[in-house]
């Protein structure tokens, strides 16, 4: 598959996976911040990207993070009709300060397969073994 790329500021290191094989792209802070717990903040990327209907981009945890420290992304799917500057949200749910430098790889991009549904409104839906069941539902 080939994604088109555009660099939209001087700082931005481009997304980059650092092991063939692998399904996450890294991102990179353009920006020295210290992230406070509980503070959210969008962190822009600096570049913009294009690609085929039928696959969606969306922002990822680099795996570490969240497990040393508490930060995590918020929410970033891209679509394929979008061509603005890409941007990750990080949150810290941990219980100090994060230091995150310009260069810090701060989350990854995971490009998918995605269908596009079409909905169609109906008055009733099909039973199922589940029905309305909702959380716990199956029990411990």
């Amino acid at each position: 598959m080939n994604i088109k790329i555009k660099r939209l500021n001087d700082d931005a290191i481009m997304p980059s996976y650092a092991h063939p094989g692998d399904v996450g792209m890294d991102v990179f802070s353009m920006e020295d911040y210290e992230l406070a717990p509980m503070e959210r903040k969008i962190f822009p990327v600096g570049f913009a990207m294009e690609f085929s209907t039928g696959f969606a981009a969306i922002i990822k945890d680099k795996s570490s993070l969240p497990m040393k420290h508490g930060l995590h992304t918020m929410g970033g799917v891209f679509d394929a009709g979008y061509r603005g500057e890409y941007n990750v949200n990080l949150i810290n749910l941990g219980g100090e300060p994060y230091k995150i430098s310009k260069g810090d790889k701060i989350a990854q991009i995971i490009i998918y397969p995605v269908e596009i549904a079409v909905l169609e409104e109906v008055s009733e839906l099909s039973e199922s073994s589940r029905g309305e069941g909702r959380f716990g539902s199956t029990g411990k």
